[in-house]
């Protein structure tokens, strides 16, 4: 259930795009408040801070990778949702690099939502449970999980405090790591032990793609398949394995998984994401584990992002 509180600012130039998303926001349940730019966007966070940002990249006056850049420095607890057009994948990108958390192309916007939920579900699966253990050298967690999405948030969470408690990454660093392994996991219950495509997603029923996930998740293989995930973190590094039990594919054969071409791609996006935010990803030779590899960010490498 939405808390109707929490609050959606959308910085949206084109009268259109803002009603399309003021509408999605409200029909689910959100507080939606729109800017035409990133200069009124940013002011609005300034004298009442959102719980999330959703900006357009080509703006008037301050466009989106800029409001990125700002609200990054400045209100680095606020995510920031991309939501970006045919031919802006290069833009896209580097606002990526430079704190977005997540992003949506404007041409799926059905996924809007549940990309919004996916990501506040984290930030209050979080900060219900944060814990400070300063004193701690290192730390390792093991989980199986059965395909059930409604799990993967507050292991991510759980997963973003360890980044947070031995300082690999600032708050908002943290949120960007959250968010790709929430790619992870999404693909491995998904993709990899539901055997659900993601071209159903490009298809003219919205719901496709999580009607046939939910069918698996009650037939035979698939619903007794398990996701298997190891994290171990210290003050220097982060190791964090995640396999399932579907049948893989040849990872010679993934494009290069850093193009930003796949921003606008429903195939390769949550991998780009990964490659995005995390420092080394390597994949077994069966395709069906991923290894992410975090590394401790210097004082200038993060004030540089």
């Amino acid at each position: 259930m939405v808390d109707s509180q929490t609050t959606v600012l959308v910085a949206e130039d084109s009268r259109t795009q803002s009603v399309l998303f003021r509408s999605l926001l409200e029909k689910a349940g959100y507080h939606a408040v729109m800017a035409v730019n990133g200069l009124e966007a940013l002011e609005m966070i300034r004298n009442m801070p959102p719980d999330v940002v959703i900006t357009d990249l080509n703006m008037p006056e301050m466009n989106g990778l800029e409001l990125v850049e700002a609200v990054h420095a400045d209100f680095p607890a606020i995510p920031v949702i991309l939501a970006t057009g045919v031919g802006s994948e290069e833009i896209a990108a580097e606002a990526l690099r430079k704190g977005a958390a997540s992003y949506v192309p404007k041409r799926n916007l059905k996924d809007l939502i549940p990309t919004l939920q996916r990501l506040l579900a984290v930030a209050h699966a979080d900060r219900a449970s944060a814990q400070l253990s300063a004193c701690a050298l290192l730390s390792e967690v093991q989980f199986i999980l059965p395909n059930e999405g409604s799990l993967v948030a507050p292991l991510v969470a759980q997963i973003k405090r360890m980044v947070e408690r031995f300082n690999l990454r600032d708050s908002s660093g943290a949120m960007r790591v959250a968010m790709a392994l929430d790619e992870a996991l999404q693909n491995a219950i998904l993709h990899g032990n539901l055997e659900v495509s993601s071209t159903l997603r490009e298809g003219d029923d919205a719901n496709a793609f999580y009607a046939l996930a939910s069918e698996r998740r009650l037939q035979t293989p698939y619903k007794d398949r398990k996701v298997y995930v190891r994290a171990v973190t210290s003050r220097d590094m982060a190791e964090i394995t995640i396999r399932d039990e579907g049948p893989g594919f040849d990872p010679s054969k993934i494009p290069d998984p850093t193009d930003p071409a796949y921003l606008d791609r429903p195939c390769g996006r949550g991998l780009w994401l990964i490659h995005a935010f995390i420092d080394e990803v390597r994949h077994n030779a069966t395709g069906n584990e991923i290894t992410m590899i975090l590394r401790k960010q210097s004082e200038s490498e993060t004030e540089a992002e």
